[in-house]
């Protein structure tokens, strides 16, 4: 077990958290079990994240800076913490993703990361590998505090009929996923269109795509490989790329009409009556 001691706060983000959460917990003359409480948390947990053993949430760390009077200290290293527990080749994405003030993207069999819920998202990353998940599934959900920033990005996704009906995870996965796309109806900043089957060819063929747009920077293509990522700033392909958004979004359901086929699948095909 790695002693809290030998632990070098500049060995990685998530050192630096335990090692700053031990130290400001014992100033406040708190044990591991006392601010477990005070979070609603176990000692257990508070003791695993402070050796650098746990991956800490969002959710954690506002509780903890409630708790120890921070200033928000923990809520600002959570982001680095998260981004820092992404696979390598996905890190520089989660940056642009960050950086970004317009986001586009197209995707063709599965609702994409910054919207999915704990349990689709859980499915999805233990397909073929259940190591760390409860971890993994943190650290992606951790990505959607883009959505939370002063001035978040514009969010536009076109998605698949087909990401509608591959059941990912099981019917009340499903349900919670799909609903979850119609929380954001009337949100000007998160907007979603349905690419139906009776769509036909279409300019997407070619598999999922992602527009990155910046304040005073190029935009960015990124597509994405098994366990690699490809952004490029070339402007041919930004400029095909974004010439298929266009032609995507004509072809694509208006947001009335995506909500509406949303809702129709997900009563119909995942409904309570088939949940038993």
């Amino acid at each position: 077990m790695t002693h809290i001691n030998v632990l070098d706060p500049g060995a990685s983000p998530l050192d630096y958290y335990g090692f700053e959460l031990r130290r400001l917990r014992e100033a406040a003359e708190l044990t591991q079990r006392q601010l477990g409480d005070i979070l609603n948390y176990t000692g257990s947990l508070v003791g695993q994240v402070e050796t650098a053993r746990k991956v800490p949430t969002p959710e954690f760390s506002e509780r903890v800076d409630a708790a120890l009077g921070t200033g928000g200290l923990f809520s600002r290293l959570v982001v680095l913490v998260l981004r820092s527990q992404l696979p390598a080749w996905f890190q520089q994405v989660a940056e642009l993703q960050s950086r970004a003030t317009e986001i586009y993207a197209f995707e063709t069999h599965m609702v994409p990361g910054l919207l999915q819920t704990r349990g689709y998202a859980r499915a999805v990353l233990g397909a073929l590998d259940q190591t760390d998940l409860d971890d993994r599934t943190a650290v992606r959900l951790g990505r959607q505090c883009i959505f939370e920033k002063v001035q978040p990005p514009l969010y536009w996704l076109v998605l698949s009929e087909a990401a509608l009906c591959q059941e990912i995870g099981g019917r009340a996965v499903m349900r919670e996923q799909l609903a979850h796309l119609l929380s954001f109806e009337g949100n000007p900043r998160i907007n979603i269109q349905v690419l139906p089957f009776a769509a036909g060819a279409h300019a997407g063929l070619q598999g999922a795509f992602d527009v990155y747009r910046f304040a005073g920077d190029a935009p960015i293509v990124y597509t994405e490989g098994y366990n690699s990522g490809h952004p490029t700033a070339n402007p041919d392909t930004v400029q095909d790329c974004s010439l298929r958004y266009d032609h995507l979004q004509a072809a694509a359901l208006s947001l009335k009409d995506s909500a509406a086929l949303i809702r129709r699948v997900m009563e119909e095909r995942y409904g309570e009556q088939h949940l038993a």
